[in-house]
């Protein structure tokens, strides 16, 4: 199906108004909508948060606020409308109850109860329907909420912080901090729009993260996860002010399980076979719990077990123009390989530079 230019253009501006929701819509997708008539908006709207009005809902209402009407206009929207009841009523209905002439989807909903249903609903009602404008930029918005829907399983991007010859610590563990304040300032973005950040029992040790997103505006805070098979996070750890925390062990320990409870964690037992905890459960458990997103900070094991057990949808990787030398900790605990048969091939997606540092985006090949 071919698009005009200004489709495209109206498109690109519900694209705009859907960015606003990115860090807080969980366990929503982040949508925008246009309407359009004679070639004129006429209303606009984007979903903020689950609960509060989806982007048709508040797009129509802008119209009726202004005192018009939206019979016979064009919607845009960057996600096929919804056609079930959840908290808000189906957004297919408000818009044939409306009289639009035409909607234009980027894309399908992933999600099983609309997955096309929606569009459907209105062409049975005489609207035109169309989709498939800006469908990659749709999809790259809402990677998580297609990530759960179609796996079960949040993305999960894995930052590091590293110096240009790949270290991302002293051999002491002393970190911080190896990158500038921009790209910090950068990473705390990403920490924004995820809906949990994870990190290992060895990281809360070293260096007694917070896991908090405190350099950007935000509306929510993500969940915070920490790996920890033996339960040994200690009661005065930074990362449980404020509770909000889930710990992964592989045992139960009644003292220490109790102990944690009462400085407000949430513990869920996940064991392998290894007596580790099994990190593809963890996903799976995370995507029951409607999370999205997951920016893993960790360590060079933890990173390498991610990676091994194909946890890993992307690497965000920050690169300062220093050199710690062998004897630093690289990146990922991975075993030594003999060929480069073996090599791990990425895709970068995107190089940027970001302060004194450069950023790195890639996925697996």
């Amino acid at each position: 199906m071919s698009f005009s230019a200004a489709d495209h253009g109206f498109m690109a501006r519900a694209m705009q108004l859907a960015q606003r929701g990115l860090y807080g819509t969980t366990p929503n997708p982040r949508v925008g909508c246009v309407m359009v008539r004679d070639g004129r908006v006429i209303g606009e709207g984007w979903h903020e948060k689950a609960g509060l009005p989806h982007a048709e809902a508040a797009a129509l209402a802008a119209i009726v606020g202004a005192g018009g009407a939206a019979k016979g206009a064009t919607a845009y929207v960057t996600l096929e409308p919804c056609s079930h009841f959840g908290r808000t009523p189906p957004c297919a209905d408000a818009l044939i109850e409306a009289g639009v002439g035409r909607v234009v989807a980027a894309m399908q909903d992933p999600n099983p109860l609309v997955a096309g249903q929606g569009l459907a609903r209105l062409a049975a009602a005489g609207i035109e329907v169309a989709s498939g404008l800006l469908a990659v930029e749709a999809h790259e918005l809402n990677i998580g909420f297609v990530s759960r829907m179609t796996r079960g399983r949040p993305w999960l991007r894995l930052k590091v912080a590293a110096s240009l010859d790949g270290k991302t610590a002293l051999n002491n563990g002393v970190s911080q901090w190896i990158t500038g304040p921009e790209a910090r300032r950068d990473a705390h973005a990403w920490r924004a729009r995820s809906c949990a950040v994870l990190t290992g029992i060895g990281t809360v040790r070293d260096d007694n993260p917070r896991l908090t997103v405190r350099e950007v505006p935000t509306t929510r805070q993500p969940l915070k996860v920490v790996i920890d098979s033996r339960l040994e996070t200690p009661l005065d750890a930074a990362v449980l002010e404020g509770g909000n925390v889930l710990i992964a062990a592989a045992q139960d320990d009644g003292t220490r399980s109790a102990a944690l409870r009462g400085r407000g964690a949430e513990i869920v037992i996940l064991p392998n076979a290894q007596g580790k905890v099994e990190l593809a459960d963890l996903l799976q458990e995370l995507g029951r719990r409607g999370i999205n997103e997951v920016l893993a900070e960790a360590g060079t094991r933890l990173n390498g077990s991610l990676l091994r057990e194909g946890c890993v949808d992307e690497l965000l990787i920050y690169q300062a123009p220093i050199l710690l030398g062998d004897a630093a900790r690289g990146m990922f605990g991975l075993a030594e390989l003999t060929d480069l048969a073996g090599a791990r091939h990425l895709n970068i997606i995107e190089r940027r530079v970001v302060g004194a540092d450069s950023r790195i985006r890639a996925r697996l090949a």
